[in-house]
């Protein structure tokens, strides 16, 4: 005698009794293995799974191949009644291989007996049954979403669910399925709740507001309500709602009502759909996950004629949508690269990603201070597969900015110049300080009136040797050193007009004696360079100081402008 093993599914979706599937497909496999003096000692019968799971997420299936590693498993053989029911899609090619590695026979009545592994026909008869199944749950799926819609477009027939607030169900006739009628099922239809119909209206009343009074936000109306001592929906319909808790009114329960349409009178599907996400991109034997997904309004199914009675109308339903938008539209726009979609001033809003995903973390206000967060939720753990990634990752804004003002302090300091586009050698060292030869008289320097930079903020100089008189006869001073480091305030150096050109000095200005002792006469007047000034002009009279240097925001420079006469 051979020991078998059953195994089989029936789902909830397909309508069918299980124990009644269970018989036929029981029946099946025995009329296979009893000819050959087969028993079934074992049953792993999965009943609400859909085929589209992978047997390691069946229960019963996993039990099985668990059951397969057990060398006192205590069957010899596997059977099963019908292969579209077990297998779906590629899953024969992804479970057989298993079979095959505990040397254990897999009986299909489709192959009149056990599956032969080196037999290519007995591979091509499971793929093809497979590709059948998968086909037809897919054509199960299009023609119930398609007589769905029809009826509820054509029709506005209720197609089944919890009735909204403020609507009740009633019977509506005999059912038009004859099959259906003869076992007294009848159609439903949704009429208004004397109770809270009422509230209903008040509520898209206080949101939209008056001519005189301005409407109200989602919080508010829910404080109102509940000032006014009125049930919340869970409170209302207890029978409904055992899972909710039934304190009060929520803004998010204000907010269903607000932008459920069926209360203009007309019925509304597809609001939502079932979609099948990898549970695991680098494993697709794992399957999909299916998760309800939100469609976009234009999606919606509408039916052509109203399906009950309004609750509203269909004017004051679009009046509050409108103006939905247009208080969200501040604050929940899309990012733009110029525009604000926050009245928060976020300074590194965008910049700012997460080292373990590469997504943008968020700004978020927390307790009067700034974080960028990165939440990793089910969703985004599907889509980054064995990433040790926390849920919430928070990064608080003063902290980045502290670190990033030190790296600014440091990057843009005026003992580092920026390197040159045309020059790729590093800066060099800037010249020790050499002090002035005992037997070398000084030259005399320009006063600090004359200048407008008091001796405190002078840098040290070297000895000052004498230029040769000019044509004019006056004799100009300039010191020699390190040169000036250029920045946007200087101009390249020109010659004098009918006079031999300056030498630069280390501030980047020239002085004559005769100019020297004519502002050495007055104070300093700073004065704005006019656009009919020379270069020339602008390069003997400007000086470059430098000032403190504020946290985060680089060096600052100050320019003291002379009133210097010459060069035009």
């Amino acid at each position: 005698m051979i020991r078998f093993a059953f195994a089989g599914r029936c789902s909830t979706e397909d309508l069918q009794d299980p124990e009644a599937s269970r018989n036929w497909q029981l029946t099946r496999a025995r009329a296979l293995i009893e000819p050959a003096g087969g028993q079934i000692v074992t049953e792993y019968f999965d009943i609400g799974h859909s085929r589209s799971l992978p047997w390691q997420r069946r229960p019963r299936a996993n039990d099985l191949l668990q059951a397969l590693r057990d060398p006192n498993r205590g069957f010899d053989a596997v059977v099963i009644g019908e292969p579209q029911r077990t297998f779906y899609g590629n899953q024969f090619g992804n479970t057989f291989p298993v079979f095959v590695h505990f040397r254990i026979p897999l009986w299909v009545p489709e192959v009149g007996g056990p599956i032969d592994p080196d037999n290519e026909a007995h591979d091509l008869v499971m793929s093809v049954f497979g590709g059948m199944s998968k086909g037809e749950r897919n054509r199960i799926k299009i023609r119930v979403r398609t007589a769905m819609s029809s009826q509820a477009k054509l029709q506005g027939r209720y197609l089944g669910g919890r009735p909204p607030y403020g609507y009740r169900i009633s019977d509506a006739g005999t059912h038009p399925n004859p099959a259906k009628a003869a076992t007294g099922q009848l159609l439903h239809k949704l009429e208004p709740d004397p109770e809270t119909a009422p509230v209903v209206l008040r509520i898209f009343t206080l949101y939209v507001g008056t001519r005189y009074i301005d409407g109200m936000s989602d919080e508010a109306i829910a404080r109102r309500l509940d000032s006014e001592n009125v049930p919340c929906p869970s409170a209302h319909d207890a029978a409904r709602n055992p899972h909710r808790t039934k304190t009060g009114w929520q803004a998010g329960a204000v907010r269903a009502i607000l932008l459920n349409p069926r209360y203009t009178g007309h019925e509304v599907w597809n609001k939502q759909r079932k979609e099948e996400r990898l549970i695991d991109v680098d494993d697709v034997t794992l399957g999909h996950r299916t998760t309800m997904t939100r469609n976009p309004h234009d999606q919606w199914i509408w039916s052509n004629e109203p399906a009950h009675d309004p609750l509203i109308t269909k004017e004051l339903f679009e009046t509050a949508q409108q103006a939905r938008k247009d208080r969200a539209r501040p604050y929940q726009r899309h990012e733009r690269p110029n525009q604000r979609s926050t009245r928060r001033p976020y300074v590194l809003r965008g910049r700012v990603k997460c080292a373990l995903c590469g997504r943008k973390m968020q700004p978020s206000p927390i307790r009067d201070r700034i974080y960028y967060r990165c939440e990793y939720k089910d969703q985004e753990a599907a889509l980054y597969p064995g990433l040790d990634h926390p849920r919430p990752v928070n990064l608080r804004e003063d902290i980045i900015c502290r670190a990033l003002d030190a790296w600014i302090a440091r990057a843009f300091t005026p003992e580092r110049p920026p390197p040159s586009p045309h020059s790729a050698r590093p800066a060099s060292p800037p010249a020790p300080h050499r002090p002035t030869p005992p037997n070398r008289p000084k030259p005399a320097r320009p006063s600090s009136n004359a200048s407008g930079v008091s001796p405190a903020t002078r840098p040290p100089s070297t000895p000052e040797p004498t230029q040769p008189s000019s044509p004019s006869g006056s004799t100009t001073h300039y010191t020699t050193g390190k040169p000036p480091r250029r920045s946007s305030t200087h101009c390249p150096p020109s010659p004098g007009r009918g006079t031999n050109p300056s030498p630069p000095t280390r501030s980047g200005r020239s002085l004559r004696d005769s100019e020297t002792s004519h502002n050495a006469s007055r104070p300093p007047t700073p004065t704005r360079r006019s656009p009919s000034t020379k270069p020339w002009a602008s390069r003997s009279s400007t000086t470059t100081q430098r000032g403190p240097r504020p946290l985060g925001r680089g060096p600052r420079f100050g320019i003291a402008i002379q009133g210097v006469r010459g060069g035009t």
